[in-house]
């Protein structure tokens, strides 16, 4: 059965910090290429970062590049989201995501991914 749980969320204000990690099981998640999406109230739900699974090429929305980080560690089937210098918009629920996909094309698009976690809730206070 496959598995992605986030955790690590919650509150925080404009300015601080907050690291998100994704537990995975039931895939060979070294053979996947991860992704953070978010979802804002009233709002489509939105790429973040992938770190693809050839290569270890990474991607960042132009509204994350020089405050968030994204790693893995294989050997823990886990993934990881630092979030730095987190803004108010930055408010939502994150959500990480597994595909096959291995170009920018792909990883960047929520219908690319085939498995999905329950998301975490990121909030950020003025």
């Amino acid at each position: 059965q496959v598995q992605l749980v986030e955790s690590g969320g919650g509150q925080v204000q404009a300015g601080g910090s907050l690291r998100l990690s994704c537990a995975c099981s039931g895939f060979t998640f070294s053979t996947y290429t991860m992704g953070w999406f978010r979802q804002a109230p009233g709002k489509e739900r939105e790429f973040v970062a992938a770190f693809r699974w050839i290569g270890g090429n990474i991607d960042y929305a132009d509204s994350v590049k020089g405050r968030f980080t994204i790693s893995r560690d294989n050997a823990k089937n886990t993934l990881y989201l630092q979030m730095n210098s987190l803004r108010p918009e930055d408010t939502a629920v994150y959500y990480c995501a597994a595909t096959k996909g291995l170009t920018a094309l792909v990883t960047m698009i929520a219908a690319r991914y085939d498995y999905w976690g329950q998301g975490t809730q990121v909030t950020v206070s003025s």
